[in-house]
Formats: C-alpha cells, structure tokens, sequence
C-alpha cells in the first residue's frame, strides 16, 4: 500500500522544555482511515498541527504525497483538509461567502456546483445566506468540515470532530467520511469517542508522551490483544472469592452475583475447563454464562498504562 504521508523521526520541543514529540515515525496510507488515539497532552495535537504546516517541527521530515512541508508547503498544503477542535469562522461573513473564500484561497476554480452538493450533504444549504454568529455550535462545526473539503483536498484531518457536538451532527459526519473514502480520500482522527474509532477505521495508531507506542491494523490489534471475558451469572451470591479458585483470574461482579473469567482465547488451553470443573466441585451454581470480547476502549487504557509504567 502506498503511503500518502510519511513522517520520519519528527520531533518537537516547546520553549518551556515540553518534549511534544520524540522520534515519530509513521506512515499512513493512501485512502485509509486511520485513528490517532491517545490521552490529554500526548501529542495529538502537535502531530497534526505540524504536518498541516499550523506548527513548525523540531526535527525530522514530513512528506505529503511527495511534498515536503518544509520545502514544498504549498503543494503540501493544497492536499490538506483540516477541521480543528476549535471553533474559528469569520462570524460576520455568511456561511457561503465563507466556504467560497476557503476554497479561493488555495487556488481553486469557482464551482458553485460542488459547493452546493457539499452544503446539501452536510445540511447546510439552508442556512447559506445566515451569518455565522447566528448559527448554533453544531452548525458551526458543520461550517468548519465545509470549509476544510472546499478545495478537495485528499487527505482530511478531523481533530475530535465530535467533541461536544450532537447525535445527528456525529451520524451525518460519519456518513460523509464514508463517502469521502470511497472517493479515494485519506482521512485521519483523532477521538475521545472510542467506540467511532472501533467501528469506522481501518488501523489504529497509539501516541503516549509524545511517543508512537503502537500502529495496527485495528482488526489484527482486536484480535491478537482483545482477550476475552466468560462472566458466569450464579445462583447465589458470593461476598467474595473462595480461595480454592484463588488460581483462576477471577473477579466479582453485579455485586456478588457474577463471576468474571478474562482468557487469551488465542491459547490451546484456555482454563474454561479447568474453572467450571473447580466451581462444580465446590458448590458454586451458575444459571447463565456469556461471553464477551475485550473493547478498543480497555485495549487502549491498557497500553497506555504500559507505556507509562
């Protein structure tokens, strides 16, 4: 797969000391969409605000479909599309004046057609005449995703995108990343709203102190770190675990109600055989038992704790 961004022991030192970045190397292919996961202060930010040229980098090289950022910014840049976490509009322009500038700005031919398609996908067509003060946040970060796909760029970043925005706003944007990728389109985000990274990208990158700790294709990261969890739902509850199953990874649940087994359900001997035949020999009575896989969520809190330990 060809990469459309290529980035090389990136580094960044604010002036306070703050080491935002060290040693980044990642690529990231043309047409994926690709999450960048991490906690508060990680360097998400940083990381995106330098290849889109907002930040100057420390050290390393950054290359844009062939484009260096440095020595080739325009060309760079031309491929870019960016929707920061913040909210900058021009509030007393109007939402067409404002999306037609953006695309004047790089350069681009006026078509008034494919600005008109991209206000009608993003439900913006009838507010087109209204001045952005008058719109609510919502439609503000919808004006914000129109302006970053003005010029038609190939590549969009969406930082926390979102954050803080609404239910149908969330769903309409996420269809519009769909079609976007099936036009080819790279998309890269950043999200606190794991669950969207699980079901929309197709790999996962994980930055902690300023540091790439994994990138993986997201299934491949699911299965081969995704344990699994058999929770036993007893007949009667446990005010705590017996010791003769002291040996099983075990844990109480629904308070004393439920017995939770976590397994690597990549090993030959998983120990499911072992535990039931321990719980029958003891008394213990279960009525149901289910199986669950681990989510991205507790994958990602775990290796950051790794990383920080």
């Amino acid at each position: 797969m060809s990469s459309v961004i290529s980035i090389q022991q990136l580094s960044k030192t604010y002036a306070t000391g703050h080491p935002a970045l060290q040693a980044i190397d990642l690529e990231i292919h043309k047409g994926e969409i690709f999450a960048l996961l991490g906690p508060n202060g990680a360097g998400k930010t940083t990381l995106i605000s330098i290849i889109c040229g907002i930040v100057n980098p420390g050290g390393g090289t950054v290359l844009v479909d062939g484009h260096d950022i440095i020595k080739d910014y325009r060309a760079a840049r031309s491929q870019i599309g960016l929707v920061p976490q913040e909210l900058f509009n021009d509030a007393f322009e109007s939402v067409w004046a404002t999306v037609k500038f953006s695309r004047g700005l790089f350069g681009k031919k006026a078509d008034p057609a494919y600005l008109e398609q991209l206000l009608r996908d993003l439900s913006l067509w009838d507010k087109r005449d209204a001045r952005i003060f008058e719109l609510s946040g919502g439609m503000k970060r919808r004006v914000m995703i129109a302006k970053a796909l003005s010029h038609e760029p190939q590549i969009l970043f969406l930082d926390e995108p979102t954050a803080g925005v609404d239910v149908e706003l969330r769903r309409d944007m996420w269809n519009m990343v769909r079609r976007l990728r099936e036009r080819g389109v790279t998309i890269i985000l950043t999200t606190h709203y794991i669950e969207e990274a699980e079901e929309m990208a197709d790999r996962i990158g994980v930055i902690s102190k300023g540091r790439i700790i994994l990138v993986e294709d997201k299934q491949a990261l699911m299965h081969k770190l995704g344990k699994k969890q058999l929770t036993l739902h007893l007949q009667q509850p446990l005010a705590s675990i017996p010791a003769e199953l002291a040996s099983h990874p075990l844990e109480l649940a629904d308070d004393g109600h439920a017995l939770v087994f976590t397994f690597d359900a990549q090993r030959e001997h998983t120990g499911i055989a072992e535990l039931l035949k321990d719980l029958a020999q003891h008394g213990i009575d279960f009525k149901d038992l289910q199986s669950s896989q681990r989510s991205l969520e507790e994958i990602f809190v775990s290796l950051v704790k790794e990383a920080r330990a």
